[in-house]
């Protein structure tokens, strides 16, 4: 009977361990991720004038790698496991147990980005502009990194690409809706944004486009992710992805039409 489908290897999600430490794919991809947007960075800043430099691409990533962690942990926990916040608000620290959310670590890296722009003396949209094409790249690597742990795979379906993930208790055959993620929100909108940033543009139209085309697509692949178990749908259709992700369309539709509208010096605060 699933014969039909592809049955997914059950890899182990550690690499290889020395002692106590022990290399995962998850974070390999991430690595990957980090590094390659550090390179793109650096091209960029040394083909910038003076803008940037490349001890600022360093702080700039830096500080968004702080955010990323610390924002992913805490929108995690309040967004989708805040009963277990309420009964237990040291679980917020368990981070060994797993758990990061992308709506809380582009919170944390939007913190930072005002950071670093205060520090540095840049404008805040200059840096989110700078920023916005680097981060389909670490979006896109994450995602692999899910395929490859077989977690957050899609709902069942009798398309002929369909996976039977180890994973899954009840082994259904899904899509792989990570890998519709790491296309649409790492590949696709990485070359958007790469491509746009070749040519002059507003103030904040990359930040913008990248906000907007995110939560495009995310609210799509939406449609074809398992919803959290204990969340569900809200009003029988909507995912708590989808919520969070339409006031990134909104914002970004926002930020497009200031920057277009307004003559915003970007060069310093």
């Amino acid at each position: 009977m699933t014969t039909q489908y592809l049955q997914f290897p059950n890899i182990d999600p550690v690499i290889f361990s020395i002692g106590p430490l022990a290399v995962r794919w998850y974070g390999l991809m991430y690595l990957i991720g980090f590094v390659a947007a550090m390179y793109i960075a650096n091209k960029a800043a040394d083909k910038s004038n003076g803008v940037w430099t490349r001890e600022q691409v360093s702080d700039l990533l830096f500080y968004g790698f702080l955010g990323v962690i610390l924002g992913g942990r805490i929108g995690y926990v309040l967004f989708y496991q805040f009963d277990l916040f309420l009964a237990d608000p040291l679980y917020l620290f368990k981070v060994w147990e797993g758990g990061m959310s992308f709506h809380g670590g582009l919170l944390g890296v939007i913190t930072a980005v005002f950071i670093f722009a205060r520090k540095e003396n840049k404008h805040f949209l200059a840096v989110g502009d700078f920023v916005a094409p680097l981060v389909p790249i670490g979006l896109g690597m994450g995602r692999l990194g899910n395929f490859i742990n077989s977690e957050l795979w899609g709902r069942p379906t009798d398309v002929s690409w369909a996976f039977i993930f180890p994973t899954d208790p009840e082994q259904l055959p899904r899509h792989p809706s990570q890998l519709y993620e790491f296309f649409l929100e790492g590949v696709v909108l990485f070359f958007i944004l790469y491509f746009m940033s070749k040519r002059k543009q507003s103030p904040g139209m990359l930040s913008g486009m990248f906000l907007i085309g995110y939560g495009i697509f995310r609210m799509f692949v939406e449609l074809f992710r398992e919803p959290d178990d204990h969340l569900g749908f809200f009003f029988e259709y909507i995912s708590m992805g989808q919520i969070l992700s339409l006031p990134m369309v909104i914002v970004g539709l926002f930020i497009i039409i200031y920057g277009s509208n307004r003559q915003v010096n970007t060069t310093s605060k």
